[in-house]
């Protein structure tokens, strides 16, 4: 399936259904009343996250998505069916948005159901306007009309540790070799064309092994990528979902670029993009050290970085060298990750008093029939 982190779609609510004229009547008495019921709700449009779900092509071929128009009410005071909602399933990690406008609408990090277009609101009948001079009303009101809007869709893909990286440095073959993910790997750069998640397990680790985490690997970055140059602008925003991003470098790399620098232009690349990236919890790795002699002097590589304040990892994907000590570090560190996040969301807590649910409408009584008339 074709990987779609970006899309647009036209959305329309219902409209809501007129209200009805109608007169109750019966042999020998034509004259019982007016009895016409109020039109149904237009239904409204809601996006849904689906962990199932980890790219939002399912959206980019098909454009429209309507929910369906309430019908017009009755007689005998019988109200009118409300439209059909429309549900749209999008991966978590979606950010919604106003494509015509910009303006952001909603981020789906959650199952529940958000609503981006509210159905139209029902019409109502002559019923309502009967009063104590006024008993035989012809007066009745359409329905609402539904909210049409052009939706952005922005897919952020939600990882606990973000592999940032030149291409070849071996990102990929990390990747498949502490989860199931299964990238493509090869000898040549920009192997990986879209981000690929794996859910790395701690079942080796001890007293550890029902612990886990999801890492993704991002498409290789090049200097420049802040500003779209090779794959890494279009990839960037995917990391700043993560708790922890992780410098793959490797040390012997064939463009002869020293690990420093290495370093340092990728921080800077990731810093361009956005504050976030740059104030991000992250750790450097060292890969591909199979391909060094057993007592290789490392300190050349590793005294430059004394003054970056960054934790270095050394091991060897393909060897299988160092990577039980790394998928438990790394563990820990997420940890440490969600327990700052979670002691920041207690200390900006606040009571946010219930709001009542979107389908639920007030009776409207002959004191609110002018106002409900004039939102009409």
């Amino acid at each position: 399936m074709k990987f779609v982190d970006e899309t647009a779609i036209h959305i329309r609510s219902g409209n809501g259904g007129r209200g009805m004229v109608s007169f109750r009547a019966a042999k020998n008495a034509p004259k019982l009343g007016a009895d016409g019921g109020d039109g149904g709700f237009g239904g409204s449009v809601y996006l849904v996250g689906n962990p199932q779900l980890n790219t939002l092509s399912g959206l980019y071929y098909k454009k429209l998505y309507a929910a369906g128009h309430g019908e017009r009410g009755g007689s005998n005071g019988c109200t009118g069916k409300n439209g059909q909602d429309m549900i749209i399933p999008v991966p978590l990690g979606t950010v919604a948005y106003n494509k015509d406008t910009g303006e952001p609408i909603c981020e789906v990090l959650g199952e529940e159901k958000i609503l981006v277009a509210k159905g139209g609101k029902r019409g109502l009948g002559n019923i309502r306007y009967v009063s104590a001079t006024h008993q035989a009303p012809e007066e009745y009101t359409p329905g609402g009309e539904g909210l049409e809007l052009f939706l952005g869709l922005e897919l952020k893909l939600i990882a606990d540790v973000g592999f940032a990286g030149f291409p070849n440095a071996g990102k990929s073959t990390l990747l498949s070799a502490i989860s199931a993910a299964r990238p493509k790997v090869a000898d040549y750069p920009f192997t990986t064309l879209q981000p690929q998640l794996g859910v790395v397990d701690l079942q080796d680790c001890g007293d550890y092994w029902d612990r886990s985490f999801v890492a993704a690997d991002i498409p290789g970055l090049i200097e420049g990528a802040h500003e779209g140059k090779g794959l890494g602008h279009e990839f960037l925003r995917h990391l700043e979902r993560t708790k922890v991003i992780a410098y793959v470098i490797d040390p012997f790399a064939w463009d002869g670029l020293e690990p420093i620098q290495a370093y340092r232009l990728l921080k800077k690349e990731l810093a361009n993009f956005g504050d976030l990236l740059s104030s991000k919890r992250s750790i450097l790795i060292f890969t591909k050290t199979d391909l060094c002699w057993e007592n290789f002097e490392w300190d050349e590589f590793i005294d430059p970085f004394e003054g970056e304040d960054i934790e270095i990892i050394r091991l060897s994907s393909v060897a299988q060298k160092g990577i039980k000590n790394f998928k438990l570090r790394l563990w820990e560190i997420v940890q440490e990750e969600k327990e700052k996040l979670e002691v920041e969301v207690d200390d900006k807590s606040e009571v946010i008093p219930p709001h009542k649910n979107e389908q639920e409408y007030e009776m409207i009584t002959a004191t609110t029939l002018e106002q409900e008339l004039g939102q009409l």
